[in-house]
């Protein structure tokens, strides 16, 4: 059966999926969402960067969208900075009976226990209102702090501590907003940056934990602990997004920790750095630039280390594609799945079926 898709926004992870959407075998790319009057009429390869027509005019017109009745949307839009304005669409598309798999707000990759039960429930009623599904994944949050951890538990006969987490350098990282703004790069030493205020990255990235905990059947201490390092540049920085001073803050180093009478059990780590040889005793990746580490302590005791690169530039192009690609992947199994929302742990295998070069 061929699903029906449209892809929603032609930003970075957008444009990505539009190419990966057009590949897949049991995928037909009916229609493009875009913000920009500039881009309205023009084809959706050509927005990809395909160099071919798709066939497919970008419109701003919803309602129109809506209209060619497609069985998904595949919801790459950002959504951080307009939390509600996304959920209202995602309510607009589940009672319109179309599935949603969606990069953002990462909230939702599991939200009980964040984000109030109301907001939940609605989300939820508009998709039994419509036989609709939601999904929202990506890679982190997401495939290397979910999928990926939960698979390794299967051959565990007993789990003592989880750790997953990202390992990275962001002095290649694109978003200018994020890196200045949010994680505070560039910023003064003596005040916080709004990640680090109080209850933020619990917001952000409990999610990970409470669905690992959820799936191992682990009832964790309220509230989630929060723990951070700062240091500042050696020396001014030039990064892709932003510059940094000598002085200002430079690299970060976080937790969120889930913990069982009072013991740490279930802990997202995200150590970032803007330059080589920065913040030498913080954790380093075996190789390259950047990696997602899963490390189980048990017996047996486990660890894995996920690295990427893309074909024709750094890990934040690779990074970006891989979170376009868990996304687009996992459409047929959200389409399959139960009205309302589903998570990754609830999901079957997603494979990249159809998708190997002969």
């Amino acid at each position: 059966m061929t699903i029906r898709v449209v892809e929603w926004s032609t930003g970075y992870l957008g444009r990505m999926a539009v190419e990966a959407i057009a590949a897949r075998p049991e995928l037909e790319l009916v229609g493009l969402y875009v913000s920009d009057p500039a881009k309205v009429g023009v084809d959706a390869g050509r927005l990809a960067g395909v160099d071919r027509d798709l066939g497919i005019a970008s419109t701003d017109d919803i309602d129109a969208l809506l209209a060619l009745d497609p069985d998904a949307v595949v919801y790459t839009a950002e959504t951080e900075t307009r939390f509600v304005d996304a959920i209202s669409d995602f309510c607009r598309f589940l009672r319109a009976g179309i599935d949603v798999v969606a990069s953002g707000p990462v909230l939702l990759q599991y939200p009980h226990g964040t984000l109030p039960e109301e907001m939940i429930s609605e989300l939820a009623a508009a998709g039994r209102e419509g036989g609709a599904t939601l999904h929202v994944n990506g890679i982190d949050p997401g495939f290397a702090n979910d999928v990926l951890p939960l698979a390794m538990t299967s051959l565990s006969r007993r789990i003592d501590h989880i750790r997953v987490g990202e390992i990275a350098d962001y002095s290649v990282y694109h978003q200018g907003e994020t890196m200045r703004r949010l994680f505070g790069f560039g910023g003064p030493m003596d005040s916080l940056p709004p990640l680090l205020r109080p209850g933020m990255l619990a917001a952000g990235w409990g999610s990970v934990v409470r669905q690992l905990a959820a799936a191992l059947d682990v009832t964790l201490d309220e509230p989630l602990l929060e723990r951070h390092e700062r240091l500042p540049a050696d020396r001014d920085l030039t990064l892709l997004a932003c510059e940094v001073p000598e002085g200002t803050q430079a690299a970060l180093r976080f937790e969120v920790v889930g913990q069982v009478d009072g013991e740490d059990r279930i802990v997202l780590e995200h150590v970032t750095r803007t330059a080589p040889g920065q913040a030498p005793d913080w954790p380093r990746p075996d190789h390259g630039d950047g990696c997602y580490r899963i490390e189980i302590a048990g017996e047996p005791a486990m660890r894995v280390e996920f690295g990427h690169h893309a074909e024709h530039g750094d890990h934040n192009v690779s990074g970006m594609l891989i979170t376009a690609m868990r996304l687009v992947n996992a459409v047929e199994a959200v389409v399959a799945a139960k009205p309302g929302l589903v998570y990754a742990k609830d999901l079957p295998m997603i494979t990249g079926r159809g998708l190997m070069s002969t």
